[in-house]
């Protein structure tokens, strides 16, 4: 099994599968592809059909596209438990997934990883100042309180137990950090949301990417 995934200095799309196939214990292999180079595009149509990463290779197919990633993954490893075992729960965190997926994209835009913002390193930029994106961190803000109020006694993460939905909002713990985001002053008035984004930031599997990242950028 190989997963094909950019640069893990800022790559948020290549982290959340690798987080997901970690979680599940799959032996797999990495092939990392730098992004932002004359060669890059080249590159990545040698493994991808759509040009982006990330990509997986299984069983003689080729699955891209981080949610898709991640579904085969629960379809695999139903033992890892990614979605939460509660129906109500699950229902829920697919639906977050989702919306993770496919928005909040003045947040993607404002607050970009990208080689001069790096997930991982020690460097860190102002917060963010559009409308837009305050609306976007809101939101988030009220996923992050009403999903740990209504299931997560279990553990530290979203649902309790850590899942796909943790995987995909790392990245944007990686973007609090980065940017210096204050939740506080976006609705997070018990500090919920921002207990939430420090387990991310803790959680191993993120920490041992972050060292594997800064490492290959030594």
């Amino acid at each position: 099994m190989e997963l094909v995934i950019g640069d893990k200095l800022y790559s948020t799309w290549s982290l959340r599968p690798w987080l997901v196939l970690k979680r599940c214990g799959a032996d797999f292999t990495e092939t990392v592809i730098r992004l932002n180079r004359p060669d890059t595009a080249e590159q990545i149509a040698l493994h991808s059909p759509a040009g982006r990463v990330p990509v997986l290779k299984v069983d003689g197919e080729t699955i891209w596209d981080s949610l898709a990633i991640s579904v085969w993954c629960a379809e695999r490893y139903p033992e890892a438990g990614l979605w939460p075992a509660d129906a109500h729960a699950r229902w829920q965190a697919r639906s977050v997934v989702c919306e993770m997926h496919s928005g909040f994209m003045a947040l993607r835009n404002e607050c970009a990883m990208a080689p001069d913002h790096s997930m991982v390193g020690p460097d860190r930029s102002p917060p963010p100042k559009g409308e837009d994106t305050a609306a976007d961190i809101r939101r988030l803000v009220q996923i992050f309180r009403e999903a740990r109020a209504r299931f997560g006694a279990g553990g530290d993460y979203l649902y309790g137990e850590w899942s796909i939905a943790d995987a995909f909002f790392t990245p944007v713990a990686a973007r609090v950090r980065h940017f210096q985001i204050d939740l506080a002053a976006h609705g997070d008035t018990d500090g919920a949301a921002r207990a939430y984004v420090d387990a991310l930031l803790a959680q191993p599997d993120f920490i041992a990417w972050g060292e594997g990242a800064l490492a290959n950028a030594a």
